[in-house]
Formats: C-alpha cells, structure tokens, sequence
C-alpha cells in the first residue's frame, strides 16, 4: 500500500494506569483487527531527576527505488543525519520545507546526498518535486526509547528500569483535529507485559508506502 496521508491525531488507550515490569510489548491495530506499521512509540521518564544514557550520534540512508523512499518512516535523535540515496533510473528532487529541517536537492541515479543533520525534534515530511506519489517522513525524538512498529503493528522496549513512563505514538494517517492522547506507564520487577492499543485512522490511498 502507499498513502500520501499527513495527519496527526490521538490514538485509543485500553486504560489511562498500568502496572508493568522491565519489557513491554505494544501492538497496535486501527480497531477493526488490522495490525498498523509505521506507528512511531516513544517512552519517556515521569522522574524528571532520572538519568539519561548519552547518545552517540548516527546517520541513516533513505533510499529511493521503485519510486518510493524506504523506508517510508525512519526514526532519529537530534544530532543524527540521514543521507538520500537514489537507486532509480530516473532523477529525483528532494525537498522538505518542514519547520524542524528544510532542505532541497537534485539526485541523478546513482547519487547520494550530503548528509543533513537534523538538530530539531519534529516530524520532518518529505518529498520529491518530480514524482509527487513518493512521501517520507523523518521522526525526530529526544525521547530516550522510541521505536517503530513494522508490518506486524508490534513495538518491543526492553531493560526498563523501575519507575513511571509517559508513552506517546504518532503515525502519518492519524485523523486530523483531535490532541494527542498520553498513556501513564509504571515500570515494576522483572518480567513482560503487551498492550494493545487502537488507532483511528484515515483510509489509505494508492501513495500508501506504509511498511515497506
């Protein structure tokens, strides 16, 4: 599937409190038994004294075959880069005019681009001014974990220590107009918990790259 969708919206939570232990384990659905890729998790402490585990800046390729970049959603901290990579026989014009990154470039086949940091947190949405149907986004997170869930809608954190957490997720098709909803998540002994979580969610369209 490929969607052009850009919305943000709330997602459904089971319960607003739960007791859980050092792994969680998220699968998320849009409510009528479908699993969802591309939904971006993030935890973050309650304990605004809790140490934070430094990060070592990285820098990730979205490539660009079959006209379409993949992946369609990556994650980053900032500080991390992403480099274009054109695999296609044909040019490509990338372009973001988003508020945390903006950036525009030509790639001939073959070509990669400098690497383009990305500083500010935000979701970064890109394009590609010659094929309209390609879309990519960028999730830029500060947040200590954060994951994406793949084609089986499933997102697995590990090793977290005892204490509160505030999770949040966001995916693309999201309906518009209503605020993001947290989930209050306390982290107990050892052992494994899963949630499962609804989205509301608009239809795809045929620029769905959702999971590839």
């Amino acid at each position: 599937m490929r969607t052009g969708a850009r919305f943000i919206a709330a997602f459904v939570l089971l319960s607003p409190l739960w007791a859980l232990a050092g792994e969680l384990t998220v699968l998320i659905d849009d409510g009528h038994g479908h699993r969802v890729a591309d939904a971006v998790v993030t935890m973050r402490s309650s304990d605004p004294g809790r140490a934070i585990a430094s990060h070592s800046a990285v820098s990730r390729t979205i490539d660009q075959r079959d006209l379409a970049f993949v992946p369609y959603i990556e994650v980053f901290q900032p500080g991390d880069a992403v480099v274009f990579r054109n695999s296609d026989r044909t040019r490509h014009h990338v372009y973001s005019f988003s508020p945390a990154k903006q950036f525009e470039f030509v790639l001939a086949p073959g070509e990669s681009s400098k690497p383009q940091r990305l500083e500010k947190t935000g979701v970064v949405a890109v394009g590609c001014n010659i094929h309209d149907q390609m879309i990519a986004y960028l999730f830029v997170s500060d947040a200590p974990w954060v994951a994406r869930s793949g084609r089986d809608g499933r997102v697995d954190f590990k090793g977290l220590p005892p204490g509160a957490y505030v999770v949040d997720v966001w995916q693309p098709r999201m309906r518009p107009g209503r605020s993001p909803k947290s989930l209050t998540a306390v982290v107990a002994d050892a052992g494994s918990r899963t949630l499962a979580w609804s989205l509301s969610l608009s239809p795809p369209t045929d620029y769905d790259n959702s999971g590839y």
